[in-house]
């Protein structure tokens, strides 16, 4: 595969030039280098900490999946544990020091779709729904074909404000609560995850978008403390939550997997989102 022929295509997006690690296998005279790629990251390093060794940085080096890296994503322990994908992410990046729970989700994202493309290729063949007639039929999507880099929207009006330790205050319309919230990394991600698993559990009604705004909110009218965020989360308007919603995702820097489609059965043509599926990491 050739990250060059890739970069062209998407426009200077997403996967970088190939270049080769300094990892080396040395067995009965055989050696040969593992290759490695450069991806964009989607928050171009703007929001992490000073002390982050992605602060600044624009890309990040990953190396290309290798049959070690199946065995991750076939281990059934890693798998039952909910870790399977971290420690893929983990085994990939040539720079240890990135701990794979204070990756941004969006460079997570990214580094992922890379590293499937490296793993398996880009075509990615998987089952779709057609938006119009409902008949679900295989579809195979072009990975370079569909994958866009968000930056995040900085055209941004007034009531919102991005600070420079890398969260947005946002003015609610109605409440006209000053709200701050974080960028998810994946330990948010995590704690969300495991708190909708809690509830499953014991039955509990669930509450993932008040879980999603407990994990992300940071004050509320200058107040910090959980016991007060929670309880206004939970009595926020709709037209509210629906404002904090969309202004999140606008300055969420990520990726965005679009391509179009044509229906086999009834011919409908429209650009869908690409499913992500089990298919994904575990092709046939």
């Amino acid at each position: 595969m050739s990250t060059r022929n890739n970069q062209d295509r998407l426009g200077g997006v997403g996967v970088q030039d190939t270049d080769l690690s300094p990892q080396e296998i040395n067995e009965s005279g055989l050696s040969f280098a593992t290759p490695t790629e450069f991806v964009d990251l989607p928050s171009l390093g703007r929001y992490y900490p000073d002390n982050h060794p992605l602060h600044g940085q624009d890309t990040v080096e990953i190396r290309y999946m290798t049959a070690k890296d199946e065995d991750i994503l076939t281990s059934q322990s890693l798998i039952k544990k909910g870790v399977v994908i971290d420690r893929l992410v983990q085994s990939v990046l040539v720079d240890k020091t990135i701990r794979p729970q204070e990756l941004l989700i969006g460079d997570k994202n990214a580094i992922l779709v890379a590293a499937r493309m490296t793993g398996y290729g880009a075509d990615y063949e998987t089952r779709v729904d057609c938006p119009a007639c409902g008949t679900n039929s295989e579809h195979v999507f072009d990975l370079n074909e569909s994958l866009k880099v968000n930056h995040a929207d900085e055209d941004l009006d007034s009531s919102v404000q991005m600070t420079d330790n890398g969260t947005v205050i946002v003015q609610l319309p109605l409440t006209k609560l000053n709200v701050e919230a974080k960028l998810m990394t994946g330990k948010e991600e995590t704690k969300i995850i495991s708190m909708a698993e809690r509830k499953k559990k014991l039955k509990l009604q669930e509450s993932a978008l008040t879980d999603q705004f407990r994990a992300i909110i940071v004050s509320i009218d200058g107040h910090t403390d959980a016991a007060t965020i929670s309880s206004v989360v939970d009595r926020l308007p709709a037209q509210d939550a629906r404002h904090l919603r969309d202004i999140y995702a606008k300055t969420t820097p990520n990726v965005e997997l679009t391509s179009m489609f044509e229906c086999d059965n009834c011919g409908h043509v429209e650009e869908v989102d690409v499913p992500i599926t089990v298919q994904f990491f575990w092709p046939k």
